[in-house]
């Protein structure tokens, strides 16, 4: 289940780069260098707008355009996101459902210094160096969950958190009417893996996104961030000294290398996690 909230439109175009990621992650041909985008692709279409004189703030590959041309045409004919989202990543032989938390428009807004900014806007165009003052999902009061979301946690047998930003790639999730409802009343363990290590986010401006919440920068405050939704949570080894105040709250913790650094790593850290004896409180 996958944050839709940093959708945007480009050149009259449906991005969903959440989803993008994961599919082609998932499909085996993410560019593994920058953590998005298709690897090896090319920018001879950027290049050819950059021509007439527009300044491309968000780097598309030719590869990548086609996904977004193909996504906002079947959206454009009445197709629903969550339809679309399976129909890529099936013909990119993705086996598992990838399902967009939600078929209606939610979109994450930032408070700066500036006033209220775009995600996007926040995220790539400023490079994320503004202090965060405050987040806000337009549109999230009116959209609801898919049935599909709503039945892979109703069905699931292990709800995990990725280690995600918890403000603005998990909490639209969490936001949706009966998200929270339906995670509650799941009989699976609901474990976090959290995303601060050693005080920092590996990536992304998670950390300093917390601190401005007043959300304590650490596996802690991670824990105590979903606390009352999860049953347990992995933390990385470097902060196994914080493994007894999580469990002094009622949490299962998993200490181990939750660091990783390709394929492999993903692979190794996932399986770990589901072979450990989660028990829902």
């Amino acid at each position: 289940i996958v944050n839709t909230a940093d959708d945007f439109e480009l050149y009259g175009l449906h991005i969903s780069p959440d989803l993008d990621t994961v599919m082609y992650t998932l499909a085996g041909i993410a560019n593994p260098a920058t953590g998005w985008g298709i690897e090896g692709d090319t920018r001879a279409t950027l290049d050819a707008i950059a021509r007439y004189g527009d300044d491309p703030w968000f780097l598309v590959g030719d590869q990548d355009f086609a996904t977004h041309i193909l996504r906002t045409h079947a959206l454009h004919e009445g197709r629903m996101l969550t339809d679309v989202t399976l129909r890529l990543a099936s013909s990119l032989g993705v086996r598992m459902p990838i399902l967009p938390m939600t078929d209606d428009r939610v979109a994450t807004e930032v408070r700066t210094a500036d006033g209220w900014l775009a995600f996007q806007d926040y995220f790539v165009a400023r490079r994320h160096a503004d202090e965060v003052l405050d987040v806000r999902f337009a549109g999230i009061d009116s959209a609801r969950p898919s049935d599909r979301v709503i039945m892979a946690i109703s069905e699931a047998e292990l709800i995990l958190f990725c280690p995600s930003n918890p403000l603005v790639s998990i909490e639209p999730i969490l936001a949706l009417s009966g998200v929270r409802d339906a995670i509650m009343a799941s009989p699976a363990p609901v474990v976090a893996v959290s995303p601060i290590v050693g005080g920092k986010a590996l990536k992304g401006p998670a950390d300093r996104m917390l601190a401005s919440k007043g959300v304590e920068v650490s596996a802690r405050g991670v824990a105590r961030y979903y606390e009352g939704l999860i049953d347990g949570i992995v933390i990385d080894a470097e902060d196994a000294a914080f493994a007894d105040d999580i469990r002094g709250a009622g949490l299962a913790v998993d200490v181990r290398n939750t660091i990783m650094g390709g394929r492999d790593d993903r692979m190794r850290l996932a399986r770990e996690i589901l072979d450990v004896e989660w028990v829902p409180r």
